[in-house]
């Protein structure tokens, strides 16, 4: 592992953040997974209990329940580590809402956007079906291979004239 050499005025500032960080935000002491809830249950400092669903958070979204046993909680208590599947989670990101990196975020709201059913979605399948709707897959691939056969007929009639 890399180490990052700091000057003793950096050193001494980050000391000064993490010790305001840790009189001023809750941090985790102690973690279970709950089977029958589906949650993860993380008792904070302040005597609060926070339950997330691990689905909904990026590195556990396929975790099962014997990957979820094991929490690990960092010396800060800002973190939780799953060792069995080697995920981290930033415990100050869980609280603000972040469940992930912006990419996985962004592609996490593209799925909801994808199910949802609007007005205007609804009015426009209908619009599609009344047109005979999306072509079948197995119509596609019928077209598909017709097109290829063409195209090779196409091909090889030049040749077929020349030789005779």
């Amino acid at each position: 592992m890399d180490t990052i050499e700091l000057e003793p005025s950096e050193y001494e500032a980050a000391v000064e953040r993490a010790q305001f960080r840790e009189k001023t935000e809750p941090y985790a002491v102690s973690a279970r997974y709950d089977r029958r809830l589906r949650r993860v249950l993380v008792e904070l400092n302040t005597d609060l209990y926070v339950a997330f669903n691990p689905t909904a958070v990026q590195g556990l979204e396929t975790a099962t329940a014997a990957d979820l046993a094991v929490i690990e909680i960092s010396p800060s208590g800002f973190g939780l580590y799953f060792p069995a599947i080697d995920a981290d989670v930033w415990l100050p990101g869980l609280l603000a809402g972040q469940f992930g990196s912006k990419n996985w975020m962004a592609g996490q709201l593209g799925k909801a956007g994808g199910k949802s059913r609007s007005a205007a979605k609804v009015a426009a399948c209908r619009a599609n079906g009344a047109k005979g709707g999306r072509p079948r897959k197995n119509a596609r691939l019928a077209q598909s291979a017709f097109l290829r056969r063409t195209t090779l007929q196409l091909v090889k009639a030049p040749c077929r004239a020349m030789s005779s």
